[in-house]
């Protein structure tokens, strides 16, 4: 078959705005933006980065509370993903069972209770329950969190174990002469598939690490506004990148 040439800056742009229409209509990837640009605003007025202006420092602090309201808005209804992901997921082992009851659960019951928080800081709930919410929120976060990294261990050691096979067939394949071009394609794969795995138990850290600092009143020495910022945007970014690649 021939090759096709080469696409134009032309369509290469056009393709870019596709994809990129396509990432804006998922609300995950309008959460995740509005995720950057709060805890960037965070790290802005938690550092010297602010000029002595009290005017500008109380338009950030708007714009971060806004923002912060507005992402709970997006997560109505997203505790049903938890409890399909649960309801479709196929396990090999009771314990596997377990921890996807604690990660799925913890997520999807922070997710429930969420709605309320919104709904307290929208007016609609008396404000004198919100804090109540979302330290319930904050443990159902952090327990989920715990649940959901002990799995993707378990998947990336499974992966790991894969890409050894994988490496030891090719090895026998140089030896013998013959052709692994196959095999080099499905290690590429399972190299990136490791690679996404890998970003993802960092976020999960990053955001759980955040959520013990709501747990915790922000108080404590791991609890410093500038270090929750910076686990903020890290896990928005890492998120961000996860969600432009499956669109």
């Amino acid at each position: 078959m021939a090759s096709k040439p080469p696409a134009s800056s032309a369509e290469k742009h056009r393709d870019f705005l596709n994809h990129l229409e396509a990432y804006l209509a998922k609300r995950d990837g309008v959460d995740k933006l509005l995720k950057i640009s709060r805890y960037a605003t965070k790290i802005i007025l938690s550092s010297s980065a602010v000029p002595e202006s009290l005017a500008l420092t109380d338009r950030l602090k708007s714009f971060e509370s806004t923002v912060g309201v507005s992402r709970k808005a997006f997560r109505l209804g997203k505790f049903v993903q938890d409890l399909n992901a649960l309801r479709n997921s196929h396990f090999e082992s009771t314990q596997e069972i377990v921890l996807a009851v604690v990660a799925y659960g913890g997520e999807g019951f922070y997710y429930f209770v969420e709605q309320f928080v919104w709904l307290a800081k929208s007016g609609l709930i008396d404000k004198r329950y919100s804090s109540s919410l979302q330290k319930i929120s904050a443990w159902a976060e952090f327990i989920g969190y715990i649940g959901s990294i002990s799995l993707k261990i378990r998947d990336l050691n499974r992966i790991i174990d894969d890409e050894a096979c994988l490496r030891a067939s090719i090895e026998i394949a140089v030896t013998r002469g013959n052709g692994h071009l196959e095999e080099e394609e499905k290690m590429k794969k399972l190299r990136e598939k490791k690679l996404m795995k890998e970003l993802s138990i960092v976020q999960d850290f990053a955001d759980g690490f955040m959520a013990l600092a709501d747990i915790r009143d922000g108080n404590g020495r791991l609890s410093g506004p500038l270090l929750i910022s910076c686990a903020g945007l890290l896990s928005a970014l890492i998120s961000t990148h996860k969600n432009w690649i499956s669109c």
